[in-house]
């Protein structure tokens, strides 16, 4: 047999250290270039995007270099009758949308910029008979969505308005023999997925219903000889950027803040409104 084949050759000019201020400029930068193509193209995801910028710049402890009046008007501006928020003006709401802005607005301290209680019902409305949540008035199941759910009324204080015991068993109906969970009963499992289900469970004090044993085997399978993770290489934005952060806070790296690893913000503005999920199983 031959030599196995290398993921990724890293050189041995590569850095070694974080260039944390590279990486502020960066996000700094992004939503000042509203003419570049990829910041008009990305305007069907652009809540989440203000996420991700302002949460990783919090976590760098540069939030005072973002405009925060432009963006609670931009929230603001976003919240549909409904009560819903969508990722930009004219766009449908979306419960994906709508956990983002109540994240930033939870950063912000400025919840009062928004109708919560419209947020609630709308929240309340997208629950199934099964438990499961729907993104959005057309109906798509996942179980992203069910962790969408979960966070949004968490860090609203307003878990007790949905059916939780039904939330939770369709949740744990998505759990595949292999440990991990899927979108739907019967899906295949995905990294992706995984961290919604147990953040979910987190949340709702169900984390001890998972096999602790068997997920981590399926997630430690899923590092590369690199060192690396599956995922896709060769990715440079704000997704990217907060999740590259967040993992090198959860490593330990001292010159970022504490991340909660369940609602991927930071530990500070939780314990603030005292929200905190279960993290052992």
């Amino acid at each position: 047999m031959g030599t196995p084949q290398k993921d990724v050759v890293i050189k041995p000019d590569a850095p070694s250290t974080l260039f944390l201020e590279k990486h502020a400029d960066y996000i700094a930068s992004y939503g000042a270039k509203k003419d570049d193509y990829e910041y008009c193209m990305s305007e069907y995801l652009r809540m989440s995007g203000v996420y991700w910028g302002l949460t990783v710049m919090d976590l760098m402890g540069q939030l005072q270099r973002m405009t925060k009046e432009e963006i609670l008007a931009f929230i603001k501006s976003c919240q549909h009758e409904c009560g819903g928020i969508s990722a930009s003006i004219g766009h449908d709401p979306h419960l994906l949308y709508t956990l983002s802005a109540v994240q930033i607005l939870t950063l912000y301290d400025s919840l009062h910029v928004v109708d919560v209680n419209k947020i609630v019902d709308y929240v309340k409305s997208l629950q199934k008979e099964d438990g499961s949540f729907a993104g959005d008035k057309w109906g798509e199941i996942d179980t992203r969505f069910s962790f969408c759910a979960a966070a949004t009324l968490a860090l609203l204080g307003k878990l007790d308005v949905v059916d939780v015991e039904k939330a939770v068993e369709f949740v744990l109906s998505c759990m595949n023999f292999d440990g991990g969970f899927g979108c739907r009963p019967g899906s295949e499992s995905h990294a992706g997925q995984i961290y919604c289900c147990t953040g979910f469970l987190a949340i709702t004090g169900q984390l001890h219903q998972i096999n602790a044993d068997l997920l981590g085997w399926w997630l430690c399978e899923r590092q590369l000889p690199s060192g690396g993770l599956n995922g896709r290489p060769e990715k440079v934005d704000p997704f990217h950027t907060l999740f590259g952060i967040a993992g090198l806070s959860l490593l330990g790296d001292e010159q970022i803040k504490p991340v909660s690893p369940v609602f991927c913000m930071p530990e500070d503005i939780l314990q603030r409104i005292n929200v905190q999920p279960e993290l052992v199983s």
